[in-house]
C-alpha cells in the first residue's frame, strides 16, 4: 500500500507540475508528497523529477515511468473506489464543470432525483463558462460545447449547439422589418464576447435549407453571457444572438421572439465530457448515464434545436 501511495503522489505531481497542488488534491501536506516521491525514487534507483524552487519537471526516466504506470494506476484506483462504494452503490465526491446559466437552468433541477438514486455521492459542481482542463484540474466530468478534445478525454453528445436571433416585440414593432439576413445590417446587435478570448466572433447564419449568409448586425453592445444578452434584448435594446438553451425560457414566456426564425447559427454540439478509462469510476458512470437519460426523457435535444 505504501508503494501504491507513492505512485499516486508521483502521478498527481506529474499531472499538475507541483507537489503543493498535488498535496492539496490528495488532502495531505506538500512535505508528505515530496517524501513519498523521494522514497519511490530511492526504491527505483532513478530520479523522476528535476526540482527547483520554482518548477517541477519530469526527467526522461520520469516521463517513461509516467507513460508506463498512469493508465494502469487509474484503472486500479477506479477499481478500488468502486469496490469501496457504500453498499456497492456509487459513492464519493463528484467534481463537475458546467456553464453558469445552462447548469442553473437544466442540470441543478435534476440534482434532487440524482441524489435520491445515489445518496452516497457528494456533488462538487463548478459553474463557469470557460473550458476547464478536465484531467489536470481533477474534474470527473464537464458539460458544455466547443471543448477541445485532448488525449484521454471522450465526449458524449447531448444535443446540438444552436444560436438564434431574438428581440422583444416592442423592438420589432418600432424598427425596420427583418425579412432577409441582409436586413440585419440596419439593426443594433447585442453580441456575445468569448469568455476565453474576449473577442466577438464573426458568425455565419445557416437556413433550414442549408443556405449560408454572414451575420451583419451592427455591434451596439457585447456580453459574455447569453442570459445577460437575453435580458438586454428584453428591454428593447437591440437584436441578440444567443444560445438556444438560454433563449428557450424567454421564447416560451413570450418575452422574446425569434428574428428570422428560419435562420440560426450552427455552433457544434453540447456534450458531456469525461476521462476515458477502461474502468470508469462508479460515480462518474452514474452521472453520465443519468444526464443522458434525463436529456432523452425531457426531450431537451428537441427543445434546444433551432430547426
Amino acid at each position: 500500500m505504501e508503494t501504491f501511495n507513492s505512485i499516486e503522489c508521483f502521478v498527481r505531481s506529474a499531472e499538475v507540475g507541483s507537489f503543493a497542488e498535488a498535496a492539496r488534491r490528495l488532502s495531505v501536506t506538500p512535505a508528505a508528497v515530496g517524501k513519498s516521491v523521494a522514497k519511490l525514487e530511492a526504491r527505483m534507483g532513478v530520479r523522476l523529477f528535476q526540482r527547483s524552487t520554482r518548477s517541477l519537471r519530469l526527467t526522461e526516466a520520469g516521463q517513461l515511468f509516467l507513460r508506463e504506470v498512469s493508465s494502469s494506476f487509474n484503472t486500479i484506483q477506479n477499481a478500488v473506489a468502486n469496490l469501496a462504494s457504500a453498499g456497492g452503490q456509487p459513492a464519493g465526491t463528484l467534481k463537475v464543470s458546467m456553464g453558469t446559466a445552462f447548469g442553473r437552468l437544466y442540470v441543478v433541477p435534476l440534482l434532487g432525483e440524482f441524489l435520491r438514486r445515489y445518496p452516497a455521492i457528494s456533488p462538487d459542481w463548478h459553474f463557469d463558462n470557460r473550458q476547464v482542463d478536465l484531467i489536470g484540474q481533477g474534474f470527473d466530468a464537464a458539460i458544455g460545447g466547443g471543448f477541445e478534445l485532448p488525449q484521454g478525454v471522450v465526449a458524449r453528445k447531448l444535443t446540438v449547439a444552436h444560436r438564434v436571433l431574438v428581440a422583444s416585440t416592442d423592438y420589432l414593432q418600432t424598427h425596420a422589418v427583418v425579412k432577409e439576413p441582409e436586413d440585419l445590417s440596419q439593426h443594433q446587435g447585442i453580441l456575445i464576447r468569448s469568455p476565453q478570448t474576449g473577442r466577438v466572433r464573426s458568425w455565419q447564419l445557416t437556413s433550414r435549407n442549408r443556405e449560408h449568409s454572414p451575420l451583419t448586425l451592427k455591434t451596439r453592445m457585447t456580453m459574455s453571457d447569453s442570459e445577460a444578452d437575453c435580458a438586454a434584448a428584453a428591454q428593447g435594446l437591440g437584436i441578440g444572438l444567443v444560445s438556444m438553451p438560454i433563449a428557450v425560457p424567454f421564447l416560451e414566456s413570450g418575452v422574446l421572439q425569434r428574428v428570422l426564425p428560419d435562420w440560426y447559427v450552427d455552433d457544434g454540439n453540447i456534450s458531456i465530457y469525461y476521462a476515458e478509462h477502461k474502468l470508469l469510476p462508479g460515480k462518474t458512470r452514474a452521472f453520465v448515464d443519468f444526464i443522458i437519460e434525463q436529456f432523452a426523457e425531457q426531450g431537451l435535444a428537441k427543445r434546444f434545436s433551432a430547426v
